[in-house]
């Protein structure tokens, strides 16, 4: 008897073996390049590597936890309207094939870890394992699947600042920690939206959580972004350096300009007052997916980090 399985079938088990690692999920894994962007190292080739590996590595570690996660959670999945056509919950791909897959991405994870920092390398084992507790456990704890999505963001970032051994100060922390947060409790607001009257069923934790203590998350993280952005560029802002600005000054105090990060601040709130919006109308479950879809939001992201880059590395500014 042939044992051999079709062609067909072959090809099908190898673009669910694609799709169930998520790569457009991949996209949260650029934060990895903040500490290359805001320690002014982005043209430094050899920094710009390390931070490659970084983002390779996170790239690795985190489809290795989406697929895990959705081998527990399979059951689930297939009562909720969109995970249910994910490859694992639709019978598309085997559980053995899942599972070797997630093995094998994490310890290519682990080995590409390995040619960084060491800190870095406990920071992609701490990751790995902190999802595999979110998958086991955590994620059924109102609050804390909301602090341990929070913790991955952080994780990113940090990890690209040990990756190149750069310093990040107190206030970028701040800023890291608010927005993160408010993306994660954006998440399960969105996800509140999707389910609702199929909380129990879909993920435990929703049904711990009040429409209005999911909207005041919402609200006082989205707050603490723009307010935590607009402290670290005071504090932490680049003094003007073009002749433009001194020709202004001597014009009048009132136009001097000496702290040229602040001018993103109007960019970063209007970001997040759509991405806010976006939450309440129920479509932010898959944050990954509007930063990449929704124009307003995409017109946004690339306004501010033209305006980021141009302030830090045009020459516009000096670094002190």
């Amino acid at each position: 008897m042939d044992t051999k399985q079709p062609k067909g079938k072959t090809l099908d088990i190898l673009i669910s073996m694609v799709l169930v690692a998520r790569p457009v999920h991949w996209v949260k894994n650029i934060s990895v390049f903040a500490a290359l962007i805001f320690s002014g190292t982005l043209f430094i080739p050899f920094y710009l590597k390390e931070s490659a590996f970084a983002f390779v590595a996170f790239c690795l570690a985190s489809s290795s936890a989406y697929i895990f996660n959705d081998i527990i959670d399979r059951n689930k999945d297939k009562l909720h309207p969109f995970k249910k056509n994910r490859p694992i919950a639709s019978g598309r791909l085997p559980i053995d094939i899942a599972l070797s897959e997630s093995l094998a991405l994490a310890s290519l994870a682990v080995v590409f870890s390995f040619r960084l920092d060491d800190i870095f390398t406990l920071i992609i084992v701490f990751y790995l394992v902190l999802q595999l507790l979110y998958s086991l456990w955590l994620k059924n704890t109102a609050v804390v699947d909301i602090l341990i999505i929070a913790t991955g963001f952080i994780l990113r970032v940090y990890g690209g600042a040990f990756a190149i051994n750069a310093h990040l100060s107190v206030w970028f922390l701040l800023c890291v920690i608010s927005v993160s947060l408010f993306l994660a409790s954006g998440k399960r607001r969105a996800e509140l939206n999707i389910t609702e009257g199929k909380e129990a069923k879909t993920r435990s934790s929703l049904s711990n959580y009040q429409r209005e203590l999911l909207n005041s998350y919402v609200t006082m993280f989205g707050n603490a972004a723009w307010m935590s952005w607009s402290l670290f560029s005071f504090f932490e802002s680049p003094k003007a350096s073009m002749p433009l600005w001194v020709f202004l000054a001597e014009i009048s105090k009132t136009i001097t300009v000496n702290k040229l990060l602040m001018t993103t601040i109007p960019v970063v709130i209007f970001g997040i007052m759509r991405y806010q919006s976006l939450i309440f109308a129920g479509k932010t479950e898959r944050p990954e997916k509007l930063i990449l879809t929704d124009t307003a939001l995409v017109v946004a992201v690339l306004i501010w980090t033209v305006m980021v880059i141009w302030i830090l590395y045009s020459g516009a500014a000096v670094w002190i």
